[in-house]
């Protein structure tokens, strides 16, 4: 079956797009799911730190396995787990099974996803996989666009139990979208990788100093996202006091920002290097993290102030992410999977410890938000500045 990069950008956009329904429709039934449960809204809020541990175990487990086995196998079977697991999440009755089944979910989820980057990469490379990401990553922008107020609407409907059927029913039809429309990409000449070889893969990547400074960029621009996504529930429905309608409104903004920096990524792409723009979004990112700190510190954190501040730091994710997931698998295209499995098991777990850091100590202040923003734009613009090369050189 011929794949254009439309074609690719679609099936792979409705596949990645699981993780952020995932994690973004449960968000403005977040203290309802707490009272049914007896927890307090900050450890309910640590589910979705567990969604990403699991997450980064799944892409690290399965994204070898996909370079061994093939796409198809390692994404359908993701597909299942994900779907029965989302079923499973309606029992809960309490703060142990969410977090079990969350987790559960999100090994599912991480053997589907982990394999995204991946098939563009086995179809396209340089600019043009640049390219391809990043009209893959504005339509992704939809789900997190669409998935709060489609949580809200489906608590108002039923309760907060309807948006994991809802969650199944989507895994349910990827698995006959993508079992339908999409061939296996895998170039079946490349050698299959024995456990051991894997292991060696993975070192290879990790003592690989500008795939190393590219992957610092995504893990630590997503740790500052989550930073934010986990805080959200409390800083809105709580801090600001705004109603779970009012929520996917100023959480959608920020999906909003980071579509229109993929395409002005896109745009920029005809005459900079995917280098450049990603340091351009960094040091806008970090820009934005100070306003916060300082906003917070004097006291003049409003929703005025804090909204438009924290969609310049999310909406720079469009600049960061696909030109540094481009540029790292420029170097690593005869283990696509691989080396994307391991960007996306640091990247997630560094998201994990944000929200770890946000939501465990329940300091009822926005101050463990805007710090750990802080750190981690501070992180991603050291680790690309010291570990890759001058994008001038380019």
């Amino acid at each position: 079956m011929e794949l254009n990069p439309r074609r690719v950008a679609l099936l792979v956009a409705a596949n990645t797009a699981l993780a952020p329904f995932a994690i973004d429709a449960y968000l403005p039934a977040m203290g309802i799911l707490a009272e049914s449960i007896n927890a307090s809204i900050h450890h309910t809020e640590l589910s979705i730190s567990m969604f990403l541990f699991g997450f980064a175990i799944g892409q690290l487990c399965f994204g070898p396995l996909s370079d061994r086995i093939g796409r198809k196998p390692v994404l359908l079977g993701g597909l299942v787990v994900f779907m029965l697991a989302s079923l499973m999440i309606t029992t809960v009755d309490s703060l142990t099974s969410l977090l079990v089944w969350r987790f559960i979910q999100a090994l599912g989820g991480g053997a589907c996803v982990v394999n995204s980057a991946a098939i563009v990469r086995d179809c396209f490379s340089g600019r043009e996989a640049a390219r391809v990401m990043s009209t893959m990553a504005m339509i992704m922008m939809i789900a997190p666009l669409v998935a709060p107020a489609v949580g809200s609407l489906l608590l108002y409907i039923a309760g907060w139990w309807l948006i994991f059927v809802f969650l199944a029913v989507y895994a349910a039809f990827l698995l006959w979208l993508l079992g339908t429309l999409l061939p296996e990409t895998r170039d079946t000449s490349l050698p299959a990788a024995s456990p051991r070889q894997v292991v060696r893969n993975y070192a290879s990547v990790l003592r690989h100093r500008e795939g190393m400074g590219y992957i610092c960029a995504v893990a630590a621009s997503f740790a500052g996202l989550f930073a934010f996504v986990t805080a959200s529930p409390f800083l809105y429905l709580d801090y600001f006091s705004l109603s779970p309608g009012i929520y996917p409104v100023v959480f959608g903004v920020n999906v909003i920002m980071i579509a229109l920096s993929n395409r002005v990524n896109i745009h920029l792409l005809r005459h900079r290097s995917p280098q450049q723009n990603l340091r351009l979004g960094l040091s806008i990112q970090l820009v934005a993290a100070i306003g916060l700190v300082l906003a917070t510190a004097l006291n003049i954190a409003s929703l005025y102030v804090v909204v438009p501040l924290v969609m310049l730091f999310t909406g720079m994710i469009g600049l960061i992410t696909p030109n540094a997931i481009s540029s790292l698998l420029d170097h690593f295209g005869h283990m696509s999977a691989t080396a994307t499995a391991l960007l996306g098991g640091i990247q997630f777990s560094c998201g994990a410890l944000a929200g770890l850091m946000v939501g465990l100590f329940e300091v009822e202040h926005l101050w463990p938000m805007v710090l750990t923003m802080l750190a981690a734009a501070l992180l991603g613009n050291i680790g690309v500045r010291q570990l890759t090369q001058d994008p001038l050189a380019f």
